[in-house]
């Protein structure tokens, strides 16, 4: 516990994550927000019969506003399709893409503001949908979703909706800047974390009538294990590339001639993609599920979460992303250049273009055994969701989800702890040598 008693030590980090967990817990009490002239009995009957289906999925990265049409009903999804489509065209923009690269910090703030937008656009677009599919939608025993229905209900959503999923991208920037990690990350993180007490408390009903025998729980329990200890093995895992320095004079000085390791993760993207993937395929299915169109129900028909055709999809967008965000994040030319001019190399690779070939080599297989592995692990819950009928949240996309925010959030508490020459939180093997 002596790192985490060095925590209280640090005003300044007290107070980052007192403000964090301050922003958490205000998006937690609008989870229980309604919108306005909802049937809330009608809406939770509806969803007791949705729960392993797209609405199921959109609801657990919504933390539970879906199901309870709360002000978060959106949650951040929007604000990740509009990220996701300011990415992709600043890969075909020559504007953007000067934007990102040259302009710096300015250009990076102008990205984000046309980020904000789009997540206005596609907010309002979804409410829209939302609104006019629970006007037409009904409870199982026939009750309608909606009391007053007419275009002052549909106006009244669509402000709603879009104000609560603006509101809570300002409350992840704010976790960003003066909170701990990734506010957006830590916003589908909690969640999850939130709508886990009542899967277990649902597994312990199915159990006890007889849905789910022991024999099958325990198995799912040493699945959730080795699934847990595999994530964090292979988000642990590194390809360690050795880099030999030259011993050159600098002044009196002679520098160099020592040997390093450039790392690189297996899985650069982190839980990027998959949290991408869902809300790709999510978007344009939950726009079919709210309409009366039959296109666009037989549509949605083919992207059901236990469907091939689903898993396949996620699959491929997951391995497409897995490549494309590294891309982004990582640049093998930079790392090259910078190698070259610090006097460094690589054994039998020559300096230069050589050293970046070899760098995008090695990254281009890494990333596919990454991509492999999240997909694996992302697909495992519509295996036991078809198989034994087990609550989503058990899966493997919000374990990926749930473990790799987490080491970040850790890891940036560690950063800090040892930054200021306190022991870390893993105890006195990261303590910082020197005068304190």
């Amino acid at each position: 516990m002596s790192g985490v008693d060095n925590i209280a030590r640090l005003p300044e980090l007290r107070n980052k994550l007192l403000w964090t967990f301050a922003l958490l817990a205000v998006y937690r009490m609008g989870i229980h927000i309604p919108i306005p002239g909802v049937d809330s009995a009608a809406l939770s009957e509806f969803f007791a019969q949705a729960q392993n289906t797209l609405f199921g999925i959109f609801d657990m990265f919504s933390g539970g506003g879906l199901s309870k049409m709360s002000i978060f009903a959106l949650g951040i999804m929007p604000y990740i399709s509009a990220s996701i489509i300011l990415q992709l065209l600043t890969v075909v923009s020559p504007e953007l893409k000067r934007l990102q690269k040259e302009e710096g910090e300015a250009g990076r703030k102008k990205i984000t503001q046309y980020t904000r937008y789009g997540t206005v656009l596609i907010t309002i677009v979804q409410g829209f949908a939302i609104a006019t599919g629970l006007e037409s939608m009904s409870s199982p025993t026939g009750a309608p979703m909606v009391l007053f229905s007419g275009i002052g209900f549909k106006l009244m959503t669509i402000l709603t909706l879009t104000a609560g999923t603006v509101f809570l991208m300002w409350l992840g920037e704010q976790m960003t800047e003066k909170g701990i990690g990734n506010g957006i990350s830590l916003i589908i993180y909690a969640g999850i974390i939130a709508g886990l007490p009542s899967a277990l408390i649902k597994t312990v009903q199915l159990m006890t009538l007889g849905e789910i025998s022991l024999f099958i729980l325990i198995f799912l329990l040493v699945v959730m294990a080795a699934t847990l200890a595999f994530i964090v093995f292979m988000e642990r895992g590194q390809r360690r590339i050795p880099i030999h320095y030259a011993k050159r004079q600098h002044g009196r000085r002679m520098m160099g001639g020592q040997t390093t390791h450039l790392p690189l993760k297996i899985n650069t993207a982190g839980v990027i993609p998959p949290i991408f993937a869902s809300s790709i395929l999510m978007f344009p299915a939950t726009l079919a599920q709210f309409s009366n169109n039959e296109f666009l129900k037989d549509f949605s028909s083919f992207l059901s979460p236990d469907s091939i055709v689903y898993n396949l999809l996620f699959i491929g967008i997951i391995i497409f992303f897995c490549y494309f965000y590294t891309a982004i994040m990582f640049d093998p030319k930079g790392i090259a250049e910078n190698i070259q001019k610090q006097g460094g190399f690589i054994p039998g690779i020559r300096p230069g273009n050589r050293t970046r070939e070899h760098i995008d080599k090695v990254l281009a297989r890494i990333t596919l055994w990454g991509a492999l592995y999240v997909s694996a692990v992302c697909v495992l819950p519509m295996v036991l969701i078809s198989k034994f009928s087990v609550p989503f949240y058990f899966g493997g996309t919000s374990l990926l989800i749930v473990v790799g925010v987490a080491m970040d959030f850790m890891g940036q508490i560690e950063s800090y702890l040892i930054s200021r020459q306190y022991e870390g939180l893993m105890g006195k093997g990261n303590k910082l040598k020197g005068r304190r």
